[in-house]
């Protein structure tokens, strides 16, 4: 009896011990599967989008334990944070839980996000966000100025007509063939006398040439009576 007393004793220290290792191993596993359901920085992922004209960063979360995490932005410059952009706070979710941040960003600019979650995590997103090379809005390309030659009105550019031409008409064949004047000997005009003076028009030339016929004429009818008279005279 006492033999099997002993037996007893030593399969129920043995029995003991076993559940002890069981349940030790039990409770790391637990708290293994507990850090590994925890918060990780590998849970959080950052992208440059754009919302409409305007730029923003989103930070996604697929932590499934929903452990609140706070995410700050910041612009960096020269490897340095030349700007914190904004700090909120994201619980995980197994499908994803999204934040965006209204940041106008520039093209190819970086930013770091840093995630810190109680215990669990304290460390920057790897590696840095990068924006895309493509600005959200398009500027337009501004219109060029017209110069001043392109500005001059259409009536101003238009050929003007040929002002009508002030010279004498080209002389037809017959006048141009005409002989030309032989120059006369004759003294010239003196200086305001009327043309009528060359062709003897208005002057009293006929006139003075006529009397002096006249005159001729009556003395040598006079001399031929005055010779007649002579002769009858002798006669008798």
């Amino acid at each position: 009896m006492a033999v099997l007393s002993i037996l007893s004793r030593t399969a129920s220290r043995r029995s003991v011990r076993a559940l002890g290792v069981v349940a030790a191993s039990a409770a790391l596993a637990v708290g293994a599967a507990g850090n590994a359901l925890a918060c990780d920085i590998s849970e959080f992922s950052a992208a440059a989008k754009c919302d409409g004209d305007k730029g923003v960063i989103t930070v996604t979360d697929v932590d499934p334990a929903g452990v609140p995490a706070t995410v700050s932005v910041y612009l960096q410059n020269n490897g340095s944070d030349a700007q914190k952009i904004g700090e909120q706070v994201v619980k995980g979710s197994r499908e994803g839980t999204t934040i965006t941040f209204a940041a106008d960003w520039k093209p190819n600019a970086e930013y770091r996000i840093h995630v810190k979650a109680e215990t669990y995590v304290d460390e920057d997103i790897k590696p840095n966000l990068v924006t895309p090379s493509t600005p959200c809005k398009t500027e337009s390309t501004p219109t060029p100025t017209p110069s001043e030659s392109s500005s001059t009105p259409a009536e101003e550019t238009e050929t003007p007509a040929p002002a009508p031409s002030t010279s004498a008409p080209a002389p037809s064949e017959s006048e141009s063939t005409a002989p030309a004047a032989v120059p006369s000997n004759a003294p010239s005009p003196a200086a305001g006398e009327s043309n009528l003076a060359e062709t003897g028009a208005g002057s009293n030339t006929g006139m003075i040439a006529g009397i002096a016929a006249a005159l001729v004429a009556v003395g040598g009818g006079a001399v031929f009576f005055g010779l007649r008279r002579r002769g009858a005279n002798g006669d008798r």
